[in-house]
């Protein structure tokens, strides 16, 4: 018997998997296979299962998925989403990435590691203002008004306020609480080492066990409970974890207090005072308990730190903008604005969109996106970006993109996107981390059989303790933050710059770059081709109808030449021809049918492939210019070659100096281009370029990529054409002008908001130094529990006597985490 099921709430390949564990352990269930594109289940039993068999075993197992018959819960584009708990954004990850790029629609635990869950960090609550009234934060609405408790004015919500800033205030309560329970129990404690103990004047020890025990018990069962409750989920789902070794050691300390003091006759001698009261540890208990949570509130302090980039692109965000509507102004909220709205832009305004300045010119500081601090001047038909700040005048602009397709939504969803993915290197983690717990559980074992049989008397209270060291002082979670950390931190520092990384995978394999391809137009030069001269060939033509023919042909074409041509046909009033079958064709040229003639415009290539002979002497005069470092295509009408123009491309001012700090570096630049010889030539001569090739088709510059790499280069491909794409995705790492095409950046690993070839040297310097602290991270976690571990278990005590209190293992093992997240968090102060 064969059902098939529709599975809600998977997100990666990594719930696909758990999914389709937890559904074939199911009894009566002979197989199970689960597709994630589908969100299907295909379940074979025995006998009929009902539904609620498997929808409890997923839920018993800590996944929050739901299965249904196909048919049912199917969700729409126009189905709402289930709405967050709290005032958050409704996407909520785990800082570790246990289930890769899974998210979580409410604040809660990971389900794998037991770590709060971050809140994302996006646009979608800062487009849609809330309110909240300062003496009633529970209160939310929607617009301003008065607090329907207390009357008072509601004021704006802030980003404070999300789930994340919750999540560290509960943390601080609770932590306040452990700490006034704790301190006494301590006190109390410590006062056994002294020779005439004054507490023992006012009652006899046993009383103040039981005293210990009634101060331990809302740290315990309230202020860390959560710390059991993560650690039995952790046991029954057996995803080992840090809570795991916490609950256990920390649990077991305080059981065996308990027992000791209700039953203390089962106790042999050694585990009693001289009062005849069992030693009891609810002191070692609820500090390690309190310390963990002191390092859980010093973690969510510094994850709040750790996406800042992000946090600080959102306050580019404006909330509202000045519409022009019948001539009036009129203000309105950024989610009112649609296509083709006129806007307009006052000094000093961010600029709330993306589109184009239709009236008026200033100076505009894209510094937040682009990462360069000079301003940059803009005019009539200049494009401006959302989240930018205008200088000093006044314009008037038309929205092109808004909402999530502005440039600044689409830099917060990369980053957050690349922030939650994993790199290679975190595999060695995983792995380490997939038998830590049980190693450390079975050392632990170890360390009590080994005191117990050979430490000095008392060796059961020795052997005890010595073995709750070595649960409490081990740290996965210092091994499991090492990568993630950095990643989150490199990234948002790389969008500060203008560098968009689209998953951590780019970064570590751009700091292995030796071999770097870049193309010449729009990625070297500045992309604005213009037209300088226009010529015919012959008798037959001049130059204004070969202009006419050129700009009638190209009126179709979306290629950067063309644009050009069409422009320069605009401002000489040339009247543009009816045109048919237009066509397109890859790295040569176009052509179409007109006046009932075939028309072609390109290389010559193009000419050849339009059967029309380029002469000598027409190639003489081509040439004279490409040695100048221009562009010449050929205009042929039927089989005859009529005319050409003359197109110049300005080199952008940075890209000299960014291919010499690219070779100083040790990595080979080579320029490849789909134009001729000596205007490839002239470029190169220009950059000190010593390998470039030139008349490259896009399926060249893929072979070229190959041939690269199977001489064992790694290989960065910087490009913004579409011709560039197929070498941009066969490249180790493809590099995008964000002043490119979609399809060029689609086809990217990283995006360079300005398009400029400095962001290649900065993309270089930020692959390394984030590598580099990766692994500082990795290393300081992998040294730490290897030499924490033998300390706790007693290696020292037969050469040095030196033991590891349970409280100082739980002191170090709470700091080692906040140690890895501090050195990621110094990344965002170096400058690439």
């Amino acid at each position: 018997m064969k059902h098939t099921y529709h599975i809600h709430g998977m997100t990666c390949n990594g719930c696909r998997s758990h999914v389709e564990k937890t559904l074939s352990e199911v009894s009566g269930v002979s197989k199970a296979s689960v597709n994630l594109e589908k969100a299907e289940a295909t379940i074979e039993m025995d006998s009929h299962i009902p539904l609620e068999t498997f929808q409890k075993a997923l839920e018993e197992d800590g996944g929050s998925y739901s299965i249904h018959n196909q048919g049912e819960h199917q969700h729409t584009k126009e189905e709402k989403a289930p709405k967050p708990k709290g005032k958050g954004t409704g996407t909520f990850y785990c800082p570790m990435h246990c289930e890769g790029d899974k998210t979580y629609n409410q604040p809660g635990d990971c389900p794998v590691c037991g770590m709060d869950l971050v809140e994302e960090q996006n646009l979608s609550t800062l487009h849609s203002e809330q309110w909240t009234c300062p003496m009633h934060p529970e209160i939310i609405k929607d617009e301003a008004g008065a607090c329907p408790k207390c009357g008072m004015d509601l004021v704006p919500l802030e980003a404070d306020s999300l789930a994340e800033e919750k999540t560290y205030k509960k943390l601080l309560k609770k932590f306040k609480i452990a700490i006034a329970f704790t301190l006494p129990i301590f006190l109390i404690a410590m006062s056994e080492m002294l020779t005439n103990n004054p507490l023992y004047d006012i009652m006899e020890q046993k009383y103040w066990n039981w005293m210990q025990f009634a101060l331990s018990i809302p740290v315990v069962f309230y202020a860390t409970w959560m710390f059991f409750e993560r650690a039995y989920k952790s046991i029954k789902t057996w995803h080992l974890n840090m809570f795991t070794l916490i609950g256990i050691g920390a649990g077991v300390a305080w059981l065996f207090s308990v027992f000791g003091m209700f039953f203390p006759n089962v106790f042999p001698a050694q585990f009693k005072t001289e009062s005849g009261a069992v030693h009891v540890y609810f002191e070692a208990a609820t500090v390690i308990l309190t310390l963990v949570l002191l390092g859980q509130l010093l973690e969510a302090r510094a994850h709040s730190k750790t996406n800042s980039a992000v946090k600080e692109l959102l306050k580019l965000a404006p909330n509202k903008a000045v519409k022009i509507i019948d001539g009036e102004e009129i203000e309105v909220s950024i989610d009112k604005i649609a296509l083709n709205d006129i806007l307009k832009v006052k000094p000093g305004d961010k600029i709330p969109v993306d589109g184009v300045i239709t009236e008026g010119e200033t100076t505009i500081d894209e510094s937040m996106i682009t990462g360069e601090p000079i301003p940059v001047n803009k005019s009539q038909d200049d494009k401006v970006s959302s989240g930018t700040i205008n200088g000093n005048q006044s314009f008037l602009m038309k929205a092109e993109k808004v909402g999530s397709d502005t440039l600044l939504s689409q830099i917060i969803h990369m980053v957050n996107d690349a922030s939650r993915s994993r790199a290679p290197i975190q595999n060695l983690a995983n792995k380490v981390s997939g038998f830590f717990v049980p190693v450390v559980v079975l050392i632990s074992v170890i360390t009590f059989i080994v005191w117990a049989i050979w430490g000095p008397e008392p060796v059961y209270v020795y052997a005890f303790v010595n073995a709750i060291a070595v649960l409490i002082i081990a740290c996965p979670c210092a091994l499991g933050l090492a990568t993630p950390m950095s990643v989150m931190v490199g990234v948002g520092k790389g969008a500060q710059n203008g560098v968009l990384i689209k998953n951590a995978e780019a970064l570590e394999k751009m700091d292995k770059v030796d071999t770097l391809i870049i193309d010449k137009t729009g990625t070297i030069t500045e992309g604005k081709p213009t037209v300088e001269t226009i010529g015919a060939f012959g008798a037959d033509f001049n130059e204004k109808e070969v202009l006419q023919y050129m700009v009638s042909l190209n009126t179709n074409s979306e290629h950067p030449l063309a644009e050009a041509t069409v422009k320069y046909g605009k401002e000489h009033q040339v009247e543009i021809l009816k045109s048919d079958n237009f066509s397109a064709i890859t790295g040569k040229g176009v052509e179409a049918v007109i006046n009932d003639k075939n028309v072609a415009l390109g290389n010559p290539k193009m000419m050849e492939y339009a059967k029309a002979d380029i002469t000598s002497k027409m190639e003489a005069k081509a040439k004279s210019y490409q040695k100048q470092g221009k562009t010449v295509s050929y205009l042929s009408l039927g089989e005859t070659v009529i005319g050409y123009v003359v197109i110049g491309d300005k080199i952008k001012e940075t890209s000299a100096k960014a291919i010499k700090e690219l070779q100083s570096n040790g990595i080979e630049v080579i320029m490849l281009t789909g134009d001729n010889y000596d205007t490839a030539q002239a470029v190169a001569a220009e950059l000190n370029l010593a390998d470039f090739k030139a008349s490259m088709l896009p399926e060249n510059k893929l072979k070229e990529v190959e041939k690269l790499q199977e001489k064992g280069k790694v290989v960065a491909m910087a490009g913004d054409g579409i011709n560039d794409a197929p070498a941009l995705a066969k490249s180790d790492i493809g590099i995008a002008m964000g002043t490119g095409t979609s399809v060029a950046i689609e086809s990217a690993m990283i995006t360079l908001v300005k398009g400029d070839l400095h962001g290649i040297v900065k993309a270089k310097n930020l692959s390394h130094v984030v590598m580099r602290n990766i692994k500082q991270n990795l290393f300081f976690a992998l040294i730490y529990n290897t030499l924490g571990v033998p300390i706790a278990a007693g290696v020292l005590f037969p050469f040095f006597g030196i033991l590891l209190s349970p409280m100082i293992a739980a002191l170090a093992m709470s700091f080692s985490s906040v140690s890895v997240i501090a050195n990621a968090l110094r990344l965002r102060t170096i400058k690439i």
